[in-house]
């Protein structure tokens, strides 16, 4: 299966030909995850764009936020979920146990819910002048973190995803994510976005470090938590500098 392929089964629910091998190699594809990324924000660009016209501002944003959600099947939700859930554990061992626990607990139900709110609340209020540049760069730069964080931080398992990817990253799929993070950041918001890619590059590590030295090492749920942080960051920041410039 090609790259790109590769990273489009991986990270959407768009359906593309080919045998499902992701959990062999995802890494050698992480340099194409930003541009899934791209992919994915025009997608929720159109979506914003015709559900704006048709209902009002917060139902919009309630409909562009779930879209998002279900264009990549919650699976970075799903990982900041048992990321959250993992932080009751009495060690680094039984955290890891937790977080491989298919069942949602109660402080991954709470901060899903309050993270949705976030998110929802943060896209409903974007400015409509730079409301679809957001969506679309957004997904782009958070996705740019994967390779970075599988450079920095060790597996937490020999076995699962995050050894697996880990293991397969090259050396200069980070580089390459991140510049084409840069960017598309930089073309579509010009000093906002080096800021919005600072901002998300900046969360995403710390979100990685802090599970990292609970659970001795990163694995496929910190990956997923870290996008998720990234992308909800960057809104996060285009909302805060449009208010502050105004």
């Amino acid at each position: 299966m090609s790259d790109p392929v590769l990273a489009v089964r991986y990270l959407t629910i768009l359906p593309v030909p080919g045998h499902d091998d992701t959990d062999r190699g995802l890494g050698r594809a992480a340099a194409w995850f930003p541009v899934v990324g791209l992919a994915l924000g025009m997608l929720l660009v159109g979506v914003d764009q015709v559900t704006a016209h048709l209902f009002p501002p917060l139902l919009s944003a309630l409909l562009t936020v779930t879209a998002w959600k279900l264009l990549t099947g919650g699976l970075h939700l799903d990982g900041l979920a048992d990321c959250l859930d993992g932080l009751g554990g009495r060690d680094a061992e039984h955290r890891l146990a937790i977080m491989r626990d298919s069942h949602i607990g109660a402080f991954g139900a709470i901060g899903l819910i309050l993270f949705l709110l976030l998110e929802i609340g943060a896209v409903v209020e974007l400015p409509l002048g730079v409301r679809p540049r957001a969506l679309l760069v957004v997904p782009v730069v958070a996705r740019a973190t994967a390779p970075l964080l599988a450079l920095l931080f060790p597996a937490a398992k020999s076995e699962g995803f995050g050894a697996s990817f880990g293991a397969s990253v090259s050396g200069r799929a980070a580089p390459i994510a991140l510049a084409i993070a840069l960017l598309v950041a930089a073309t579509a918001l010009r000093s906002l976005g080096v800021v919005v890619l600072a901002v998300a590059l900046l969360s995403a590590v710390a979100v990685a470090r802090f599970v990292a030295t609970r659970v001795a090492g990163i694995t496929g749920d910190v990956l997923g938590a870290a996008i998720e942080v990234a992308e909800l960051a960057g809104l996060l920041t285009v909302s805060a500098w449009s208010r502050l410039v105004a």
